[in-house]
Order: C-alpha cells, then sequence, then structure tokens
C-alpha cells in the first residue's frame, strides 16, 4: 500500500509544514545553482565545498547519463523544482485566506449551515432526511454524506459557499443570501487565486 505525504489543508499545521516544504526546495534550488555554477567555471564538481569527491564524481558521472544538458543538474529539475516553490507558495496564500476569511453559517428551513474551521469543511445538518431530489442535488454540487458527522459537507472554501447558494432548499430561512452571511474577504495580495 502506498502511503501519500499530501498536506491537507484541513491540518491545523499545513501552513507550518507547507512552510518547512517551501524552504527546503528553496534550499535545494539554490545548492543545484550553486553546484551548476561551480561545475560551469572549474569543469568539474571535485573542490566544491558542500561535496565529498566520491559525490563529485557521482554527479560528474550522471552528466554523462544525460549528454543533452551538460551540467550536473539539468535544467529541467531546476524547472520543476522551481514550479514546485511557486505552487507551494501559492497554496500557502491560499489556505491562509482561507483562514483569514472565517467563514459562517447560517439557518435554514429544515436545519443549519455549520461552518467548521476546526475540520475545515461546511457542513449542512438537515432536521430530517433529505428526499432523493435533494440528495442528488447535494451529490452534485460536491456534498458528501458523512455518517461520521451526521451531516452532508464538503472542504471550506470560497467554492463551498458559492455552491451551497446555488441550492434553494438551504439559503438562509432569514432571506438573505449565503454570501450576504459571510464576512468581507480581506483583499488579497498577489496574483494567486
Amino acid at each position: 500500500m502506498a502511503y501519500s505525504n499530501a498536506i491537507s489543508a484541513s491540518d491545523p499545521l499545513a501552513i507550518e509544514k507547507l512552510t518547512q516544504k517551501l524552504e527546503a526546495c528553496q534550499e535545494k534550488q539554490e545548492y543545484m545553482k550553486a553546484v551548476n555554477t561551480y561545475y560551469r567555471r572549474y569543469g568539474t564538481c571535485k573542490g566544491f565545498s558542500e561535496l565529498t569527491d566520491t559525490q563529485a564524481e557521482k554527479i560528474e558521472a550522471s552528466i554523462a547519463n544525460h549528454s543533452w544538458d551538460s551540467q550536473p543538474f539539468p535544467s529541467y529539475e531546476l524547472q520543476n523544482n522551481n514550479q514546485e516553490i511557486n505552487r507551494l507558495k501559492k497554496r500557502i496564500e491560499k489556505i491562509s485566506f482561507d483562514r483569514e476569511v472565517g467563514f459562517s453559517g447560517w439557518d435554514f428551513n429544515g436545519g443549519q449551515a455549520v461552518a467548521n474551521t476546526e475540520a475545515n469543511r461546511l457542513q449542512l445538518f438537515f432536521d430530517a432526511k433529505p428526499d432523493e431530489q435533494k440528495r442528488t442535488q447535494l451529490k452534485s454540487y460536491g456534498f458528501k454524506w458523512a455518517p461520521s458527522q451526521s451531516a452532508w459537507q464538503r472542504q471550506l472554501n470560497d467554492n463551498a459557499i458559492y455552491a451551497a447558494g446555488r441550492l434553494d432548499f438551504v439559503k438562509p430561512s432569514d432571506g438573505s443570501t449565503v454570501r450576504d452571511k459571510q464576512p468581507k474577504a480581506p483583499v488579497r495580495t498577489g496574483t494567486a487565486r
């Protein structure tokens, strides 16, 4: 069985774990660039302060295996790592943004919507089991039945709020819209979406 080392947005330590992963990728990027620069300058990796002679010989042997790019770390490795750095930065920004928003729940005819920030879920609790048509609609908008919570739920984010707003049977009982019930989101910095 393969295990994933993915970091869930619902993990309370997600930002810290992603930041650690980001820092490791940034260190790796600087290391790869430094080794490549040293190799271009001296034509060998031997003598590079962070490598033993054995490691340098291994790296030089691997250069022969990828003759299309005559440097210790091929361009694609640097590009892939740089893309991972950018992806992690955007993910950290997105999770931070979603946590700052502070989504809120509402009452609707026949139940209650709860913004469960601990579990990172928008949960819909019904007084009675929804009929087949409503259950089908819930599923089509990404809500899943969670028997352990006795609720229909999905990840708590802007998309969940939008989806709930599209379901007529969970609209707030006071006549307002689901979006009106949410606090105003802080202004995002940067270009991440």
